[in-house]
């Protein structure tokens, strides 16, 4: 086998497991929501948003390593490499977009006091 092929195959399985973790991570957050809707345990929509915003997060991440391999160690022309930087500038503001929805913070900031879950009170 050549070398650009395996890291072909290799991008594209990354970019198979950036989009899985995405997937994955619609339906365990909406499952995970349905159970606390059904139990009574709050926040809901708040961890909903929490839990699908960092299943994005660690898609797009992986999304953006898939499109560098590809890019870089394939076809390493002036076109490839200028729309991976294209490419790579769209993600990380939609990263840093989701960060700041997700956390309440910017990436750089320190990270504030953990969110606490509470349970409805019982009747």
């Amino acid at each position: 086998m050549e070398f650009g092929t395996i890291i072909q195959a290799i991008g594209e399985i990354i970019d198979i497991v950036g989009v899985l973790a995405i997937v994955i991570g619609v339906i365990y957050a909406t499952i995970d929501a349905a159970f606390r809707g059904l139990r009574r345990r709050y926040p809901i929509y708040e961890r909903f948003r929490r839990v699908l915003g960092r299943a994005i997060l660690l898609g797009l991440e992986l999304l953006v390593a898939a499109d560098i391999i590809k890019t870089v160690a394939v076809t390493p022309t002036l076109d490839s490499v200028v729309v991976l930087a294209i490419i790579v500038l769209i993600r990380t503001f939609l990263s840093w977009s989701l960060e700041l929805e997700v956390s309440g913070r910017w990436p750089w900031q320190k990270r504030a006091a953990p969110m606490v879950d509470v349970e409805a009170p019982v009747e």
